[in-house]
């Protein structure tokens, strides 16, 4: 879809739709009003007979309103004018794009970017509308034989901003929301793809198509027999069961000199995980094709940094994976030494991703980063302790922990620390090796990063858990893409972009 921004009247607009809101109960904003005048009452008597009441995500398609120039108007509820707040503005907005993709309106104007909503400014109220906008219309028809899109659907959006002065911001909005929307859309599609089709070959495959559309990215491929020579032993372990081998992309971005650390992120690419041994129930096992989510929102991460050619030297790690059960496959009881040299009992062949993960976070160590962030679908444990609604964020440096928790409230990409504290290193303590995979039903989220915290010394370093921000269960069974903005938003405020006005 398209998007632009404007500053304009509302009775001046020509377009297939002009957008307004309508606040509870039956209260016109601003813009609305003005609609309302030159139309000589026609809104305002159409909400006295009781056509709209104005609650949030009501919707009223207006045909040819007497002297407006727009072919229809849609009113649009927002609810109690004081209680508008950024969850209910995505929702006000994604349901004003699903109506007018639905309704044949091919373009709109729409003015919901003027509400207030505490705490934000223009810039963000209209990349929100961007990427709600996109996240909407986002649909998963490559394997379907029928596609099922609307046929006149919605492809020009234009926001109107209240003052020429705020066109610089507006603009600015659309092109960080698009650019996140297309790491949004890269991440989704990978994830949704089925683990037929998705395997490690397939997520490198995507890492080279990435460097080949943009300039700033290459590609480096670590396959098995490069992990044998490294001796990525814990890696090497878990993918033994599969005949799909395991391989790691390494995606280096270059937006800054060559004296610059790296910022880098390492995404948990299991493919499809079944707990290989420790073999997982039947019920909804369909759904462990979304075990390498962090992988890819490492791609997704990746092509935004590309598309805003974000100048600061980053690196993604797709650690590519899958973990089956057979007769080669590793067991409950086996002793692995990782990459680091530390020796880790198996306690269970379903804690896999952090094996995966503890010998890509020591490769890493050869970029000398300025920080390490791993993104992983790494515990049950994590939905429990928080739903779907936050991804858990655990740190051993306090100021990076609180850079990634202030770009998912800048970004509404929802995050929340958890503690890390010394006294559960005890949980995963093994007497016949260094540690063991597996700390116990308590505090499983926290445990898992204490393991993995003992691969991490040599730099900064934060965890993200996104087991129950991934993807939706149920009806709405799908990636989500997350945390690909709060990411951008931390790379964003990290390079000063959102300091250059």
């Amino acid at each position: 879809m398209e998007f632009s921004v404007k500053s304009g009247s509302p009775e001046k607009q020509r377009s297939a739709c002009i957008v307004v809101g309508v606040f509870e109960p039956r209260r016109l904003t601003n813009v609305a009003e003005q609609l309302d005048v030159i139309s000589e009452g026609y809104i305002s008597n159409l909400l006295r007979r009781g056509d709209l009441e104005g609650k949030a995500g009501q919707v009223l398609l207006l045909h040819h309103v007497p002297n407006v120039p727009s072919e229809r108007v849609l009113l649009v509820g927002c609810g109690k004018e004081r209680e508008l707040n950024e969850r209910q503005y995505k929702q006000i907005i994604a349901k004003t794009i699903q109506t007018l993709n639905e309704t044949g309106s091919m373009e709109a104007v729409c003015f919901l970017t003027e509400l207030h909503v505490k705490g934000h400014d223009t810039y963000w109220k209209v990349r929100q509308a961007v990427e709600a906008a996109n996240d909407t219309i986002y649909n998963f028809y490559q394997l379907k034989t029928k596609k099922q899109a609307p046929r006149r659907p919605l492809r020009k959006m234009v926001f109107n901003v209240s003052t020429r002065k705020e066109l610089t911001l507006g603009e600015k909005a659309i092109e960080h929301g698009t650019a996140i929307s297309a790491g949004v859309l890269l991440a989704k599609d990978v994830s949704n793809m089925p683990p037929n089709i998705c395997n490690p070959k397939y997520l490198n495959e995507q890492s080279i198509e990435l460097a080949e559309t943009y300039s700033t990215l290459k590609v480096e491929t670590v396959g098995e027999e490069k992990m044998a020579e490294l001796e990525m032993n814990s890696y090497l372990a878990v993918g033994r069961g599969s005949d799909n081998e395991s391989i790691m992309s390494i995606i280096h971005h270059k937006g800054a000199p060559d004296d610059q650390a790296p910022i880098v992120f390492v995404g948990k690419g299991l493919t499809f995980d079944s707990g290989g041994i420790s073999i997982k129930p039947g019920a909804q096992m369909d759904e462990m094709k979304y075990d390498m989510c962090g992988a890819s929102a490492v791609l997704g991460l990746m092509k935004t940094v590309a598309e805003l050619n974000i100048p600061l030297n980053i690196i993604g790690v797709v650690a590519g994976c899958e973990n089956m059960p057979d007769a080669n496959a590793y067991r409950p009881g086996d002793i692995l030494t990782t990459m680091s040299g530390q020796t880790v009992e198996v306690l269970n062949t379903d804690a896999e991703g952090r094996l995966v993960l503890c010998d890509a976070l020591t490769y890493v160590e050869r970029f000398e980063p300025e920080a390490v962030i791993d993104i992983a679908t790494l515990t049950g444990a994590c939905v429990i302790a928080l739903g779907q609604h936050a991804t858990a964020v655990l740190s051993s440096h306090n100021p990076l922990a609180h850079e990634l928790i202030n770009a998912s409230d800048q970004s509404s990409d929802r995050a929340w620390r958890l503690p890390l504290w010394d006294e559960y290193q005890e949980h995963i303590e093994s007497p016949f090796a260094d540690m063991a995979n597996l700390g116990g039903r308590p505090a499983g989220t926290i445990t898992a990063a204490c393991f993995l915290s003992r691969f991490t010394k040599k730099y900064n370093w934060a965890h993200l858990d996104i087991a129950g921000t991934a993807w939706l269960g149920g009806a709405k069974k799908g990636a989500t893409g997350r945390p690909v903005p709060m990411l951008t938003q931390y790379l964003l405020n990290k390079a000063g972009v959102m300091n250059e006005d």
